[in-house]
């Protein structure tokens, strides 16, 4: 451990704490409220979360001496933002997360599954990922026309650090939402605010709509958004690692934070760069502790969970909903441009976009799930039209 500690792999690994979580907590808040947790349960949540990454990203790394980082599943809590609270409440939607847990605990100890997930076209992942983010990614605007004074500086530090480093973007929009919030909020509250608090824990209960409507969804991106991204990040850098047991081991991180508030606990995609990149360390074999800084600063900010919730809760909740939005856009630009990349899977990916954006709802089942069944429908009916005119064309001209 000592001979592989450096302060190049120390400072990339707490950059990427930092960054994960500052450019992402916001939504993860988002998505827990918005299945219905309490400010004291979606508290526990990140905690949970945030604990859970942490331990996982130290023991791969020092297990594997590779790089791992973890993270929670930022786009699975923009698609429980949009889902809606389930008939049964928060506990309905904690026995989803495992569900979903489950999944990619099975996924990476069982290949068919894994190759089931495979069939899915990346294109109507991609759309409907990007069905999800579009209304998240619509708040800060309608945030600046509720609240210019407030939400316009925001969106203006976004932007403009945006344009120096993207890395620094969000939190440069959370910096501004802090200012914004110690000249126009109530900070009378702050004195008796509680920094640190116990778990909560929620017993989980099972529907099929819920499991239908929240967990396969939420398995889906997760799987195709964060682990499997995750795995070639680290490939690119020149990484192998066997990808089966690390996915079963964050889906077990799941499944054991999810009675918490945790909604998923996956692979980074993209903080994963930060820690396996020459800026780390020029030697790729101790890199990993980049990794292990970041999983101990992710302790920390689980620790202190319930503050960052605290003072979240004292803006108006559109003006968090925006900082939340400013931090999806650069991924709904990557799904939009993904699910566009195949022309003859246009017309289903943007059937899949155009359902789960407009928030359909059929038996308690949300659009993510509407949307990815129409798109692979019309993507298996047009494949099969496509196939019937080619052999008549072929039997014309024989």
């Amino acid at each position: 451990m000592r001979s592989s500690f450096s302060l190049s792999a120390t400072s990339a690994g707490f950059l990427s704490a930092f960054v994960g979580f500052a450019s992402s907590f916001a939504i993860v808040l988002q998505g827990l409220s918005g299945v219905g947790a309490t400010q004291s349960e979606a508290a526990s949540g990140l905690m949970a979360l945030s604990i859970a990454m942490g331990f996982c990203g130290i023991v791969f790394s020092l297990w594997k001496r590779i790089p791992i980082s973890v993270a929670w599943s930022t786009p699975s809590a923009a698609l429980l933002a949009t889902s809606g609270v389930p008939e049964g409440g928060f506990a309905v939607a904690v026995g989803a997360f495992i569900v979903a847990g489950l999944l990619v605990v099975i996924t990476g100890m069982w290949r068919p599954l894994g190759r089931l997930i495979g069939f899915i076209p990346v294109t109507l992942a991609q759309a409907m990922l990007a069905g999800v983010l579009l209304p998240l990614c619509l708040v800060p605007f309608e945030a600046v026309a509720q609240l210019p004074t407030l939400a316009l500086p925001i969106v203006l530090a976004w932007f403009i650090a945006g344009q120096v480093n993207k890395l620094l973007a969000v939190p440069a929009a959370l910096l501004g939402f802090l200012v914004a919030l110690y000249f126009h909020a109530d900070l009378s509250g702050l004195s008796s605010m509680q920094l640190v608090q116990s778990p909560i824990f929620v017993m989980p209960e099972f529907t099929l709509s819920a499991i239908v409507g929240i967990g396969i969804p939420l398995y889906v991106v997760t799987m195709a958004s964060q682990n499997i991204p995750g795995v070639s990040v680290l490939r690119s850098f020149g990484y192998q690692p066997t990808p089966g047991p690390l996915f079963s081991w964050t889906g077990v991180a799941t499944i054991l934070s999810a009675p918490f508030g945790g909604h998923g606990v996956s692979l980074a995609a993209i903080t994963a760069a930060i820690c396996a990149n020459e800026d780390a360390h020029k030697d790729p074999a101790r890199r990993y502790w980049a990794a292990v800084v970041a999983g101990l600063v992710y302790f920390v900010f689980g620790v202190f969970a319930a503050g960052f919730v605290g003072i979240v809760e004292l803006a108006p909740r559109i003006l968090i909903g925006g900082v939340a939005g400013l931090a999806l856009i650069g991924t709904l630009v990557g799904s939009v441009q993904g699910m566009l990349t195949e022309e003859t899977s246009r017309e289903p990916a943007i059937m899949t976009f155009l359902i789960t954006a407009s928030g359909l709802s059929f038996f308690g089942i949300g659009g993510a799930f509407w949307g990815l069944l129409v798109g692979i429908a019309l993507k298996l009916w047009l494949d099969r039209k496509q196939k019937t005119l080619a052999s008549l064309q072929t039997g014309r001209s024989s």
